[in-house]
This record gives structure tokens, sequence and C-alpha cells, in this order.
């Protein structure tokens, strides 16, 4: 079976499709590749898309079963925001049932649906991660390989700057192996846009 939702620590990870817009290197996905070893202990790969209403019945049983889980994530093997109708629903339902809601997303969002969704995020996801992964266009094309070319970094920071004027809660994270320079760089862009910065550990060859 599927498994759309999985727990790490006291929060509870949405998993709702294998699409992505980059290809980035350090992505968890590279190193696996035949969908054997999971992540976390999980086997993440999807063969179908779920529903919302799958997703929550997944997560209504790990909540009856973990109650110290206090936030939802919607964090899977690909960009969430290709399921835009999907995290507005499940993030209705984790709020329903007095939980956080947080998004890791690449910030392309607005691109792959043809439309600013700047303002169902900041309307049910209480914190907004947004890859920022690198400092200019064409360092973060050499790593990330979006489809969007060099242009996915401006999509990317347009998208964070539409959530923090909508009021969002808005942070930015970067590999702590890109360096001092770089991650000096990084604060300069996060602090521009009035957004955070998380600098994030690499272990064992992965991005946690």
């Amino acid at each position: 079976m599927d498994r759309f939702v999985y727990k790490i620590g006291d929060s509870l990870y949405v998993n709702l499709t294998n699409r992505c817009s980059n290809s980035c290197d350090f992505c968890v996905r590279n190193y696996d590749v035949d969908h054997k070893h999971g992540y976390e202990g999980y086997d993440l790969w999807l063969h179908s898309e779920p529903s919302a209403a799958q997703v929550c019945e997944q997560a209504s049983a790990e909540l009856d079963a973990h109650p110290e889980i206090d936030e939802v994530v919607f964090c899977g093997f690909g960009e969430p925001t290709y399921r835009m109708a999907e995290i507005c629903a499940v993030a209705d339902f984790a709020h329903a049932r007095g939980l956080r809601t947080r998004i890791n997303t690449n910030g392309q969002g607005s691109e792959i649906n043809d439309r600013d969704i700047s303002a169902d995020i900041v309307d049910h996801i209480d914190t907004v991660g947004v890859s920022l992964n690198a400092t200019d266009p064409d360092k973060y094309d050499a790593i990330c390989h979006s489809v969007y070319g060099k242009r996915g970094f401006e999509i990317m920071l347009d998208f964070a700057r539409a959530c923090v004027a909508r009021g969002g809660n808005v942070v930015f994270s970067v590999v702590d192996i890109i360096g001092d320079g770089e991650i000096a760089k990084a604060k300069a862009i996060a602090d521009s846009i009035g957004a955070k910065l998380r600098v994030r550990k690499m272990i064992d060859g992965q991005d946690r």
C-alpha cells in the first residue's frame, strides 16, 4: 500500500506526489533510485497520487496512535504544490484537529499551477519552508536543475516575496555544505525579503 503519511519525531509528514520541477543534486531521491531503501525507514515512492480523503484516512490512524503529534508537514518525495487542492483540504483537516501546518517547497508552485498560489498557501499553512539552496541563478541551476532553468531561482524568490507580503511566516533553507560565505549571502537575501533563514545539516549524504 502506498504511504501517504509518515511520522518523524512529533510531526506527521504528508506525501502527495512523486513529481518535482527540480532535480537537485542533494535530493534523497538520488540515494533511493530503485525505491527499495526508502527514507527514514519509509518507502515513499507512490504508485498513484492520493486524494485528500485518502490522506486524511491514513493521517487519522496515525494521529489516534500517536497523540504527541503536533504538526502536519507537506513534504514527500515530490514537490507538494503540484497538489494544491489536496494541500488546502488536508490543512483544513489538520487545523480542525488543533495541529500546526508547515510546507517544504521549492517555491515554484505558482509557475507549476499557472497562477499565484501565495494566498492559498498563507491561508492554509502556518510555516512556509522554501528551499533557497543557492544565492544566484547560475548556482541555483547548477545544483537544482529546474525545468525552468535559471529562471527557477527568480520564480522561487517571487513566491517567497508574495507569501511575506500576505503576512506568511516564510523560512528559507540552505544546506550547510555550501560554506560560510554562501550562507552569509543567503541570510542577506532572506533579510531583504523579510524571511527567516534555516541552515540544514547534511547527514550521510542526505539533506534532512
